[in-house]
């Protein structure tokens, strides 16, 4: 049975799982199109992630994929966090509003959320994807148990062995020009910035996997070109951003048309995390700040979403995290389903 088929899909296009992007609506209506459809429930709690699970499973019988965090946990630093909201002060005060006075970590990592592992056992996805890292093998052996074809983010060859050594099913291999946060097990670890098309071909040959390409695929040609490489499938997410089914705002959307999206910036200011998006205020300023300055993730995502609040009940969108990869400029305004038939006849020439 080839890969396609295990996963349940006609066509070699995945959809990529951007939180804050993929909906339930978007998903279906890629699966339905003959695609894999994800949604990204990292940033919801397992109430939240079954509320999405649930939707869509009302608008599809087909495959579809549920990505989660699995992050490290946070090194809190008391004082670290202090000077970061102190840095930001000024930002606030140009929209009359002050920082929170401490941080939280908003959001809790799969690796240590067992509810989450419930939910997901109980709602059985024909598909759940990893980023940031691996979960331990009594989560995978779970999910596995429960009929679950697991994915999980390298950006390396190392990384690509430790999924396969755990028992992944096969790894996505995100290259520097993906959108969104750079799925590195170890941020603080130096980053190769592998490039799409290198790391897949390094994958295909030294990972024992099926590989899935992922950064900067736009269109049909990118896909094929992922495919001649030995890749199983190209995973897209930048090119789904401007669909009428995404969770983009209007603001997101009008940035992705305007002149950044051919300046994406990677960055970790907003975050804590390396993550490339449309270039805005915020990276701009970002731009300018030590990595050692920011406090670690999701802990610094805490301050980037409160200036972002404060920013946006003033008119001000500059501040938000709009991620996109660097194949931005070519992203075309389709219904989901009307994107994956496109990018199918285009394989076909």
């Amino acid at each position: 049975m080839s890969f396609l088929e295990r996963l349940g899909v006609a066509l070699p296009i995945i959809q990529a799982p951007m939180a804050g992007v993929s909906t339930p609506a978007m998903a279906a209506a890629v699966t339905n199109a003959g695609a894999l459809g994800s949604i990204a429930v990292g940033a919801a709690d397992a109430a939240g992630a079954t509320d999405m699970i649930r939707a869509l499973q009302t608008l599809t019988p087909g495959s579809f994929n549920v990505n989660v965090f699995v992050h490290a946990a946070p090194r809190r630093d008391a004082a670290r966090e202090r000077a970061w909201l102190e840095k930001m002060a000024p930002l606030f005060a140009g929209f009359g509003a002050a920082p929170p006075t401490e941080l939280r970590t908003i959001y809790k990592s799969f690796a240590e959320d067992d509810d989450m592992l419930a939910a997901l056992v109980t709602a059985r996805p024909r598909v759940v994807s990893f980023h940031f890292g691996l979960p331990d093998r009594t989560r995978i052996a779970a999910l596995k148990a429960a009929g679950c074809i697991l994915l999980s983010t390298a950006t390396n060859l190392a990384e690509a062995e430790a999924a396969r050594d755990a028992g992944i099913d096969a790894v996505v291999a995100q290259g520097y020009e993906a959108g969104g946060h750079r799925g590195v097990f170890d941020p603080s670890a130096p980053d190769d910035r592998l490039g799409t098309l290198s790391l897949t071909r390094l994958l295909v040959l030294g990972s024992g996997l099926p590989v899935i390409a992922a950064g900067g695929i736009m269109d049909g040609a990118g896909v094929s070109a992922a495919l001649a490489l030995g890749a199983a499938a190209g995973q897209l997410g930048t090119a789904f951003i401007a669909c009428p089914e995404s969770g983009a705002d209007d603001a997101y959307r009008q940035a992705l048309q305007g002149p950044g999206a051919a300046h994406t910036a990677m960055t970790r200011a907003i975050s804590g995390r390396p993550a490339r998006c449309l270039p805005n205020r915020f990276t701009a300023w970002g731009g300018a700040v030590e990595d050692a300055e920011i406090p670690d993730y999701p802990v610094a995502y805490d301050a980037g979403k409160a200036l972002h609040a404060a920013a946006r009940a003033s008119g001000e969108s500059g501040f938000g995290a709009k991620w996109a990869g660097q194949g931005a400029p070519l992203a075309r305004t389709l219904r989901a389903a009307a994107l994956v038939a496109r990018i199918a006849s285009e394989m076909r020439g």
